[in-house]
């Protein structure tokens, strides 16, 4: 084997044996130990749109979010109180309303209403909407599916 050879293998032998450690370092999964606390306190929760879309309203829509349809009502200055659901009704899968002066979301379609919690206060629809946790945080408004 030639010098030339030899040098050749044992450059494809160093470039192979590192492959496995570059993955690893490149894969999303990985996470140091400074930074794991952090990223257990995030996990689940998706981001569906900012404090500027919720205060210009008092309410956000985000009907493609990662976690599907999400109806966020408050403020930021609220933000202990903010309420969120997926806003498809229980009883026919008409997009529901917020009622802030009844504190309740109607439907359009059929007149169900569901309470803050999602919860059914009037049918015809049998089931309550899915809720979910709401945050604020970094200037997102942020759900997790409870």
């Amino acid at each position: 084997m030639k010098r030339r050879e030899f040098i050749n293998w044992v450059g494809l032998g160093c470039l192979a044996s590192s492959l496995p450690v570059a993955l690893a370092a490149c894969s999303p999964e990985t996470s140091t130990s400074a930074t794991s606390g952090s990223n257990d306190a995030n996990k689940g929760w998706q981001k569906v749109g900012t404090i500027a879309e919720l205060d210009k309203t008092g309410q956000l829509l985000a009907e493609n979010s990662p976690v599907g349809a999400v109806l966020v009502v408050g403020t930021s200055k609220a933000a202990k109180n903010l309420i969120a659901v997926n806003p498809t009704c229980t009883h026919k899968g008409c997009t529901v309303a917020w009622k802030a002066n009844k504190n309740q979301f109607v439907c359009p379609c059929h007149d169900a209403e569901f309470g803050g919690d999602g919860k059914v206060q009037e049918g015809p629809a049998e089931k309550p909407l899915k809720t979910y946790q709401a945050k604020i945080e970094a200037g997102s408004v942020l759900v997790k599916a409870t």
